[in-house]
């Protein structure tokens, strides 16, 4: 992380630790990708507080700590393929990409793939891939995946997406209603069926169907 000062630094880490991040590796990814450079315009001065911000097209960069939590229930090894539904601001794919050896990013808005891009670039993460379309299909042409990761909320773990997970993969995926409070959940794929864990009461936007408009 090279833009906040060392105490804002300190301060972020801390809020991170406090909210239930312990995992070394993911505290150390989420050090070294400074979150400032995915906060535009007038709240880019509130980038290191562990706060969701709206973003472009209606999106929002969800709050560090949440962002740190998923990540942690994902448990990314450095062999891991990894799917995101939902690049947003691609504050979460950069993170990700620390942690495995290739992350696809898929998202519905055009104008927000076109932005995560420019800054992977600018930070030099040749391992992400992003892409415009449906990600509620996830992406067959790679599949399968080691991990998945969806940053919008189903009102049911997406079966398309459950279906392109290998076995003994881990999708974590926020559930519920849109206009209710939603659960994060963590799937496993076992030899034996689905299993699935309740983590934490979280709020995200929906995942809809199609391309967003652009305007």
């Amino acid at each position: 992380m090279s833009g906040p000062n060392p105490e804002t630094k300190m301060q972020f880490l801390f809020a991170l630790r406090s909210r239930g991040v312990t995992d070394s590796k993911v505290l150390e990814a989420m050090e070294q990708i400074d979150r400032g450079p995915f906060v535009r315009g007038i709240f880019s001065d509130r980038a290191y507080e562990d706060t969701p911000l709206p973003i472009a097209c209606g999106q929002t960069i969800s709050q560090p700590s949440v962002v740190g939590l998923m990540t942690q229930a994902l448990q990314v090894s450095p062999r891991d393929t990894v799917l995101e539904v939902g690049t947003g601001s691609g504050y979460q794919a950069a993170i990700l990409a620390k942690l495995a050896r290739r992350v696809y990013t898929i998202d519905r808005h055009a104008r927000l793939v076109r932005e995560a891009r420019m800054i992977f670039e600018g930070m030099q993460l040749a391992n992400i891939t992003s892409l415009v379309g449906d990600g509620s299909f996830g992406l067959p042409d790679q599949a399968p995946f080691d991990r998945i990761i969806v940053t919008a909320a189903a009102e049911d773990p997406p079966g398309p997406l459950l279906a392109q997970l290998k076995p003994g993969g881990i999708m974590v995926v926020p559930v519920g209603q849109s206009d209710t409070v939603q659960t994060l959940i963590r799937v496993r794929k076992t030899d034996d069926g689905l299993d699935y864990d309740e983590l934490r009461p979280v709020r995200f936007v929906p995942l809809l169907e199609g391309l967003g408009k652009e305007g």
